[in-house]
């Protein structure tokens, strides 16, 4: 299983990019599998949902399943936030394992970056960031893409992972 990593401040387009890329990935015959880091609380179910009811009545974790997909709820419930690696672990086996945000992390990653966010550049302090996607020109050594050049980015993906 490869691993690569989309970093970059909110709102510089990292879920939108990854979400053009998957299926040119996919249509490559690949197993795609992904990572998501979210800073906030999230729910995957709503209440009123028999899971919802059952997780907040205190399970620990719920499980969901059908004929088209599940999903394990697990509650950290004071529990620290599990790190990238044991998560990783958790995931089933795949060609290509795609990890948005931690930003931080020790692994190949494309550094998203938008002008309008006037934040740094990430790629100047991470020496695992291996190219840039941006909507605007930038003085970098590395391979520099268009934020919106959606078959150069796969390209590169792919090639950098030995899939082409």
């Amino acid at each position: 299983m490869k691993i690569f990593g989309f970093a970059g401040w909110s709102g510089s387009g990292k879920t939108t990019l990854i979400e053009q890329l998957i299926p040119c990935f996919v249509e490559r015959g690949l197993k795609v599998s992904l990572i998501k880091h979210a800073h906030h609380s999230f729910d995957v179910d709503h209440p009123g949902k028999d899971s919802y009811r059952h997780r907040e009545a205190g399970c620990s974790e719920v499980v969901v399943v059908s004929e088209k997909r599940w999903v394990v709820v697990h509650e950290l419930r004071g529990e620290p936030e599990p790190s990238l690696e044991e998560q990783i672990k958790r995931v089933s086996p795949c060609d290509l394992l795609l990890v948005e945000g931690y930003k931080h992390y020790a692994m190949p990653k494309l550094e998203i970056w938008r002008k309008e966010n006037a934040k740094p550049l990430l790629h100047p302090e991470d020496k695992h960031v291996v190219a840039v996607a941006a909507d605007a020109s930038l003085d970098t050594r590395l391979p520099r893409f268009d934020l919106n050049d959606y078959d150069g980015i796969g390209d590169f993906i792919l090639s950098y992972n030995g899939f082409k």
